[in-house]
């Protein structure tokens, strides 16, 4: 009696989950990442601007770009801008050229130091690494400005006592935590001292829809299916979108009534999808007592300032910004 086998060839690994053709999950787990950005731009780097890259992290071998006007009056000293980018907390880099052309838009225009970091990211790391590594940017600095032999690059124009913490979209959901974990004054970080934070879309969520949420158009450039999307890839299994990482009003977050908080501008385009968590958080933190101020754009898509960083509204936006640093 001769032994029958039968050998069953294991079905490949298929695509699960997509985000703007540079990130694909499979079946197995297995994750795949494009080396290409999802904004296939040009770099616009005409020299005004110098930038360098620097190791802050080396256990995960994390980067950032430092950027400064080429032409400074002798002595200068610039505020220090941090801009940490998008992405959902799933994708983006500071390697990108959209995040690239908005830094040395902003070294110009502000006349600033920009310090852009990365950041893990999910599902590989989920939340809060990304919250981690944005606190690690900022040690790095205080390291910095403590050092015997520092980066003169940096050190020789850099106002340590004038810094700025902004984010977009998924940076901005990042500053917010920074705020509340570094408190008014930040103490922890001193010489460094953060005058202000700029939440640019900032990228929060919940269990419950808002309107804008749900009645969001689905072609919009952020959609409710991607933010879902993001959101599964980077909420720790297990928790929903309640969880403090992702809801600042959420049952255990921190309580954000009692916090103090240095002085926050919050952006939003009037057609983004998270304009009403936006609103609501500006307003809940104004209600109580907290020094805010909220920008509605109207009309204006999630990433406005990147996407078109030449349009009125991204001009705008960026005297907005130049005044809260220049009233904090």
């Amino acid at each position: 009696m001769s032994d029958v086998r039968s050998d069953r060839v294991a079905a490949p690994p298929y695509e699960v989950d997509e985000c703007r053709g540079v990130l694909r999950v499979y079946s197995d787990g297995s994750i795949v990442r494009s080396t290409k950005p999802s904004f296939g731009v040009p770099v616009h780097d005409d020299g005004t601007v110098l930038w360098k890259d620097v190791q802050f992290d080396s256990t995960h071998n994390l980067h950032l770009r430092l950027y400064k006007p080429a032409a400074l009056p002798p002595s200068a000293k610039l505020p220090i801008f941090y801009y940490i980018h998008g992405g959902g907390f799933c994708i983006g880099s500071r390697t990108w050229p959209n995040c690239q052309n908005y830094c040395f838009r902003l070294a110009s225009q502000l006349q600033a130091v920009i310090v852009s970091p990365d950041y893990r990211l999910a599902p590989e790391n989920r939340l809060p690494a990304a919250m981690d590594d944005g606190y690690a940017a900022l040690k790095w600095l205080r390291a910095q400005a403590t050092s015997d032999e520092p980066d003169t690059w940096l050190t020789d124009v850099a106002d340590f006592n004038r810094v700025f913490i902004s984010g977009d979209s998924a940076g901005g959901n990042i500053a917010h935590n920074l705020a509340v974990r570094l408190r008014a004054g930040s103490p922890e970080l001193a010489p460094v001292r953060v005058k202000g934070y700029v939440l640019l879309a900032p990228f929060f969520g919940g269990d419950v829809l808002t309107r804008s949420e749900a009645e969001g158009p689905k072609d919009a450039f952020l959609n409710w299916e991607l933010i879902d999307r993001f959101w599964r890839l980077s909420i720790p299994l297990g928790e929903s979108r309640d969880h403090p990482a992702v809801n600042p009003f959420g049952p255990a977050s921190p309580l954000l009534e009692t916090a103090e908080l240095d002085p926050i501008l919050v952006v939003v385009g009037g057609s983004d999808l998270l304009k009403d968590r936006a609103e609501e958080y500006a307003e809940k933190l104004k209600g109580w007592g907290k020094k805010v101020e909220y920008a509605e754009f109207e009309g204006q898509q999630h990433g406005f300032f990147t996407i078109y960083p030449n349009s009125d509204a991204a001009n705008e936006l960026m005297l907005l910004i130049k005044r809260f640093l220049a009233q904090n």
